[in-house]
């Protein structure tokens, strides 16, 4: 087998703890050949585990790409709006590109990316990870042997996680729109690209509601501080305290060992004390909403519901997918499809394999087949490729225009056409 030689673009949570425990344990597949990381503890780390020398170690995806073509393809994990320039650069040398999700900020940006890759016959895969998880590949095979007939309506439940949202969308690197990017796009790009892959056709009408409401200063309770170790007077009692939250094993919390680098106790209590970590949830910059409905019609005649909420006692997704000829449940987390064939009133339920790694083993997976997209050379009409996702991000961008403009329905057709050449203005929360 031909080892693949990859360079990596951001070794972060993403580009780092999500996608290389599956080179580690598959070192015939893929050789790691470089990497660009602005962060030094990090950079150091990736290049001791890879063993990686110093003219392999580069400061930023700039240094990297201003050296002739070294390897096979590049994995791109920098933040949301640093997607463009370095994967249009990349593209442009001839290098094939994994990239992780959202493409871009930026409507058009996408558009070009997709353009661009397709113009050079090059492989660009985006992490809509979902799709390879045992779950949704069942879901989906349900459907395409017609098990339930024709799909005519879902209702698709985004279950955010109360402490997952406040880790990430109210204090984390996702938590302003003008930094990083819409709720919709950053969180629930994956959803509208699983609905978009689930009913198998194109999305004609869309409008959506939703708002931040209350993660605001005008709800901090009385006594409460500008962060957590002020003598906040509610903190014990506090659901978000950061206290409480991040100073819990890291073995028991993952979101504790992101705050700091080494997460040691004392690195950690450190960042709660300087850094946004331990801001006060309602004191913070966000501006992404909380709660945020998506209504679409699709050109087959299929409507789907999607709700995404930050309320919520678990981290899943609950999805209702609703046929001609019958019904199907799933609940994400304990890998159980409830199947219903109105024909005989024939029910079954099918448990599928929970996944190791991170999205139920999804993030393996693209990896798996990254790799071997490359050694067979299939270049195009790969599951995740860039073409299929341009849609589902429009899908996201036409309904985040949608909230801005009071829940207007938004023409599908007309929106392509016009973020093909221009990129409309989104606007703030």
């Amino acid at each position: 087998m031909k080892r693949q030689k990859i360079a990596v673009i951001g070794a972060g949570a993403r580009g780092f703890l999500s996608y290389m425990p599956y080179v580690l344990q598959h070192p015939n597949e893929a050789e790691i050949v470089a990497v660009a990381e602005p962060d030094a503890r990090r950079r150091a780390d990736f290049a001791q585990t890879f063993r990686l020398n110093e003219n392999q170690v580069y400061l930023s995806w700039e240094q990297l790409l201003e050296q002739p073509k070294f390897c096979d393809a590049l994995l791109i994990c920098t933040q949301d709006r640093m997607h463009f320039e370095p994967t249009m650069q990349a593209l442009r040398k001839g290098y094939h590109v994994l990239l992780e999700k959202p493409m871009s900020a930026d409507p058009l940006e996408c558009s070009l990316i997709t353009k661009e890759a397709s113009k050079r016959g090059l492989l660009l895969s985006i992490c809509h990870v979902s799709r390879y998880t045992p779950f949704w590949q069942r879901m989906k095979s349900l459907i395409a042997d017609g098990r339930i007939g024709d799909v005519v309506s879902i209702q698709h439940n985004e279950n955010v996680g109360y402490l997952h949202y406040a880790h990430s969308f109210v204090r984390g690197n996702w938590r302003n729109s003008d930094q990083s990017s819409p709720m919709i796009l950053a969180k629930s790009c994956h959803d509208m690209d699983l609905i978009r892959w689930l009913v198998d056709s194109e999305c004609a009408r869309i409008s959506s509601f939703g708002s931040l409401s209350h993660f605001r200063l005008e709800n901090a309770p009385t006594g409460s501080t500008e962060r957590c170790t002020d003598g906040c007077a509610v903190e014990s009692s506090c659901p978000y305290s950061a206290l409480r939250f991040y100073l819990q094993d890291i073995k028991d919390n993952p979101f504790a060992k992101l705050i700091a680098d080494p997460p040691s106790t004392d690195n950690r209590m450190n960042a709660i004390t300087s850094g946004p970590y331990g801001k006060c949830v309602y004191r913070t910059d966000n501006n992404v909403v909380d709660h945020q409905i998506v209504n679409m019609e699709f050109e087959n005649g299929a409507t789907v519901m999607f709700s995404m909420c930050g309320f919520t006692r678990d981290i899943n997704r609950i999805v209702q997918i609703m046929g001609t000829k019958g019904e199907i449940r799933g609940d994400l987390v304990k890998g159980e499809i409830d199947l219903f064939e109105f024909s005989g009133g024939i029910r079954s339920v099918i448990q599928t394999k929970v996944g190791d790694g991170g999205h139920q083993g999804g993030d393996d997976e693209i990896m798996r087949q990254f790799l071997s997209d490359l050694r067979d050379r299939r270049f195009e009409s790969n599951l995740t490729s860039a073409d299929s996702a341009l849609e589902s991000h429009f899908m996201a961008f036409a309904a985040e225009q949608s909230r801005l403009r009071g829940g207007e329905v938004v023409d599908m057709k007309a929106f392509r056409s016009t973020s093909k050449t221009a990129s409309p203005s989104l606007g703030r929360q």
